[in-house]
C-alpha cells in the first residue's frame, strides 16, 4: 500500500499556506465585529485599518510562492480601506473579500498536495 507524503518545497508552501488561513481568520473575526457594530447602528471606527494591519504582512508573506493571492491581497485592501459608499457596502464588500480569499488559499492548498505529494512505501507488517 503507498501513502503520500509532501516534498521539501511543498511542505514549506503549505505552511505558508496554512499561517495565511490563520491570518485570515483573524481578519474575518474582525470584519464580523465590524459588522455587528454597523447592525448596532455604530460606526465601525477603526476597524478597517486593524484589518490593513493584518492584511499587509499576509500580502507580502504570500507575494513569493502566490503572487496571484497576494494581489487578492492587495486588491482586499483597497477595497477594505476606500471611503464612501456607506458601512454596510464596506461590510459586504470585506465579507466578499475574505470569502474569495479564503477559496484562493484552499484552491491552492489542493494544489500543492497534488503537485508536491511523493509516494512512500508503508509495509503491511
Amino acid at each position: 500500500m503507498a501513502a503520500t507524503k509532501l516534498d521539501g518545497a511543498g511542505a514549506q508552501k503549505m505552511k505558508t499556506l496554512e499561517e495565511a488561513l490563520i491570518t485570515l481568520q483573524t481578519m474575518h473575526g474582525m470584519v464580523e465585529r465590524a459588522a455587528v457594530e454597523v447592525k448596532a447602528q455604530k460606526s465601525i471606527g477603526v476597524i478597517p485599518q486593524q484589518i490593513k494591519r493584518l492584511a499587509v504582512p499576509l500580502q507580502g508573506q504570500l507575494k513569493g510562492q502566490f503572487g496571484m493571492i497576494a494581489d487578492q491581497v492587495a486588491a482586499f485592501i483597497l477595497a477594505s480601506t476606500r471611503g464612501g459608499g456607506g458601512d454596510q457596502t464596506k461590510i459586504r464588500t470585506m465579507r466578499e473579500g475574505v470569502a474569495m480569499l479564503r477559496q484562493a488559499i484552499e484552491l491552492a492548498a489542493n494544489k500543492v498536495k497534488e503537485q508536491h505529494s511523493v509516494a512512500i512505501e508503508v509495509s503491511g507488517d
